[in-house]
């Protein structure tokens, strides 16, 4: 078995060519624990591609940041620390500048939806693939957060007044939508943030449903609020792009397919779970909230100039800013009324 960027990056195509007949590892990074619903997920995406390719490609994942940490995963997948890997958009504003379209505050609470959207534009459009090939990456696909909610301990917000004053993790537009608001950001990673709670290091955190149950946060959050805002949607897979091109045609095929699928996996699980971890809040007894349509309309107001601020870095870096968050409000808009005329993929109506 071959781990392709540790053994055949030096000597390029010949060393493909001559793997291509012989089956080959690929050998993936990942942040997060194994346990949860995203590590199901990958797991999923692994099997399918051991599936499409009857053994031939398998991935061997490093789980809990073994590789390398959230923060240091596209400089590692790049220069082939590993194939392949988690990315955290969010962490590389100028890097993944392309798939921090799916960070911005846009309304739409709907995982599906989002990932669908995201994976669609990171596939077809042209200018993201060249960003990326210049980075030395190719994009496999998509999972999301899910809607950003908060999670307090001593402290419970019932409307975006309650914030001021609260030392609050937040990532992205969204936590500066919080300081926007009066609250003090704190710069910690997701993984950081049950201790930081624990401790009294941070009152509140971003967090999305799936997370209560996959970081335990139950144990920590005294109150729950669901702002049904946007979602942190740069999260996915990236492909070193040296380990990707020497993989024979039919075994690129089959890791893209894989990586399509992957969103409408992910949503059906997602959907599950998101439900599963808030009602073990309500199980538990810690009062979970939600903000009211005004509260919401007052984020979507408050996100508008970082989807400016984002545009116009978008355009400094040489894409079509505003294009590219069109089309993105496009696909949104796309598979919501798919949503809503046919259902989720998996069966399911919306709600």
């Amino acid at each position: 078995m071959k781990h392709l960027t540790a053994t055949c990056a030096a000597i390029g195509l010949f060393c493909g060519a001559f793997n291509a007949a012989h089956a080959m590892t690929l050998i993936y990074g990942e942040a997060g624990p194994n346990r949860g619903v995203r590590a199901e997920a990958t797991q999923w995406f692994i099997d399918q591609v051991a599936e499409r390719t009857d053994g031939q490609l398998t991935i061997d994942i490093n789980w809990g940041g073994a590789l390398f940490s959230e923060k240091a995963a596209v400089q590692s997948i790049r220069d082939g620390v590993a194939d392949m890997g988690s990315v955290i958009g969010v962490y590389f504003p100028q890097d993944m500048i392309t798939y921090g379209l799916a960070d911005l505050p846009i309304p739409n609470p709907d995982p599906w939806v989002g990932m669908k959207a995201t994976d669609r534009i990171m596939r077809e459009n042209e200018q993201i693939r060249e960003n990326l090939a210049r980075q030395n990456l190719v994009y496999v696909g998509t999972y999301t957060t899910s809607a950003v909610q908060v999670g307090c301990k001593g402290a419970t917000i019932e409307t975006l007044d309650d914030v001021r004053g609260l030392r609050i993790r937040g990532v992205g537009a969204y936590g500066r939508v919080f300081n926007d608001l009066g609250a003090t950001p704190v710069d910690m990673s997701v993984y950081e943030a049950y201790q930081g709670l624990e401790t009294g290091l941070i009152d509140c955190t971003q967090t999305y449903p799936y997370l209560v149950e996959a970081l335990r946060f139950n144990e920590v959050f005294d109150s729950y609020t669901a702002l049904d805002y946007g979602q942190i949607g740069a999260l996915g897979i990236m492909m070193n792009k040296d380990s990707f091109d020497m993989l024979p045609p039919e075994q690129q095929e089959a890791l893209m397919a894989a990586g399509e699928g992957l969103a409408d996996e992910f949503g059906r699980i997602l959907n599950d779970a998101n439900a599963r971890s808030v009602q073990v809040l309500k199980d538990q007894g810690t009062p979970t909230l939600a903000i009211s349509d005004e509260d919401r309309a007052r984020l979507a107001e408050a996100g508008e100039k970082y989807i400016d601020e984002w545009i116009q870095r978008a355009n400094s870096a040489g894409l079509d800013g505003q294009g590219l968050v069109d089309r993105y409000r496009e696909l949104v808009a796309e598979y919501t009324a798919l949503r809503d005329s046919e259902g989720y993929p998996w069966g399911e109506q919306a709600n």
